[in-house]
């Protein structure tokens, strides 16, 4: 929606709740799209929210609620009356509802589901941790059986809900309830009505464990353009389906938080202007106490050499530039293997042909770079060895810096350490210190102090 529609919506929303015109409100909410209305719902105040609410169509709350993220939607339903969530929860895909019930305390969660009309679509998902498989499948979903018909098929598609949201792909199960095959619409349409679903569903199939961790199943999708993806147990039977849509919203979630750790912060929970900055602070503090302390070892590097800087007081002008671009040369090889690694492009057991590529590109960009350190050396001192000494230390600073820009993040990878965590300012300020040790012994060595 246009930024100015979306201005001029809220002003009419704004001014028919201080009018306290709640049914009017509640028209212009549910005349939008789901993705509008949250965006328009979440820039009102909590009491306006609460109090609009239970005036909108059960089916838009639902919608709303889906669209906003956990931690407002937890806030929101504290204030709601036990059968107005229902009356929204009712509404909700069972994956939706089951995150929804597992972010209220388990004495009144118990009490929601008992009053569901059907509480074993939603009670199982609730086991299941919310960045698993299970966490974020559904367990809305049609099976077909393997000595059924492709006119039973229809027939049983035709009966199925018609709002439910896996109809991308139908599953067949055999008598144990394990997954034994797939048909898309398309096939079961196409094909002869007397055809048994045996002969025409596809075997060659592609699942995850309820347990495996939600990005993996992502990029499963992703990787074979499914639309869909079945979720099983130990034994192989079928426990629900992940729907793309579910999968887009865990890519962006998990993009957002490796830039937000990229950035030396831990992640938001929530939306940027509704995180107070208290909370803020305290998710940017830890990190930012950390590089301090670590920066601390920039200065201990020049005490140490204090006499040779003292000794030749250029060696000083250079030092922004030759830590600035170490940093930015290990930050731009973190960046490159922490996206190889989310794509699957490569595994931390690549870590020695990663680390050998990314010095044969560190010394080509340590050439490079160290003829443009040479020359504007040479224009701002007209000193021949000086000039050496920072062409030189440029060369051996981008090796050193993309060498281990490309080990760090496989090293975290494979302790489970989210590589983002070690890229970005303590990349930089790690490199900035060791950058200056490998500037100053050089310097020892050309200039003989």
């Amino acid at each position: 929606m246009d930024h100015l529609i979306v201005e001029h919506t809220l002003e009419q929303l704004r001014n028919a709740l201080e009018r306290d015109d709640l049914q009017g409100a509640a028209v212009i909410i549910e005349v939008l799209r789901p993705a509008d209305q949250a965006e328009i719902f979440a820039e009102l105040d909590e009491d306006q929210q609460v109090a609009l609410l239970p005036q909108i169509a059960a089916e838009d709350s639902a919608d709303i609620l889906e669209e906003l993220d956990d931690e407002t939607v937890a806030e929101l339903v504290e204030f709601l009356a036990d059968e107005e969530v229902v009356r929204i929860v009712e509404e909700m895909e069972p994956d939706e509802a089951a995150d929804l019930l597992g972010d209220v305390t388990p004495e009144r969660a118990e009490v929601l589901l008992s009053s569901l009309e059907d509480p074993d679509e939603v009670r199982p998902l609730m086991i299941h941790p919310d960045e698993s498989a299970g966490g974020l499948m559904t367990s809305e979903f049609l099976v077909l059986r393997r000595r059924m018909t492709a006119r039973d098929a229809i027939d049983a598609f035709r009966q199925w809900n018609p709002d439910a949201e896996t109809i991308y792909y139908l599953y067949v199960i055999d008598r144990y309830g394990q997954l034994c095959g797939v048909i898309n619409l398309r096939q079961l349409i196409l094909a002869n009505l007397d055809s048994l679903i045996l002969d025409i569903m596809e075997t060659k199939l592609i699942s995850v464990q309820a347990g495996t961790d939600q990005e993996e199943a992502a990029q499963l999708l992703v990787r074979y353009d499914l639309l869909a993806l079945p979720v099983v147990n130990e034994q192989g039977i079928l426990l629900g389906v992940i729907t793309v849509d579910d999968v887009l919203d865990v890519l962006e979630e998990e993009a957002t938080e490796d830039i937000q750790r990229y950035g030396g912060a831990q992640p938001l929970e929530r939306a940027y202007l509704d995180t107070p900055p208290s909370i803020i602070t305290r998710k940017r503090i830890g990190w930012l106490l950390l590089l301090f302390l670590t920066a601390t070892l920039t200065g201990s590097v020049m005490r140490l050499y204090q006499n040779e800087l003292a000794a030749i007081v250029s060696l000083a002008i250079f030092i922004p530039l030759l830590i600035g671009t170490g940093g930015n040369a290990g930050s731009q090889t973190t960046a490159t293997i922490i996206r190889a690694l989310g794509t699957r492009d490569i595994e931390p057991h690549d870590a020695l042909r990663v680390w050998w590529h990314e010095v044969r590109v560190g010394l080509l960009l340590g050439l490079g770079m160290a003829i443009a350190a040479y020359i504007r050396a040479i224009t701002w001192e007209p000193n021949v060895a000086l000039a050496l000494t920072v062409s030189a230390s440029i060369l051996g600073l981008v090796l050193w810096a993309t060498g281990v820009g490309s080990i760090l993040p496989l090293i975290a990878a494979r302790l489970g350490i989210d590589p983002a965590l070690v890229s970005g300012p303590l990349m930089s300020t790690l490199v900035d210190a060791t950058g200056l040790f490998i500037y100053f012994n050089i310097a020892k060595v050309i200039l003989a102090i």
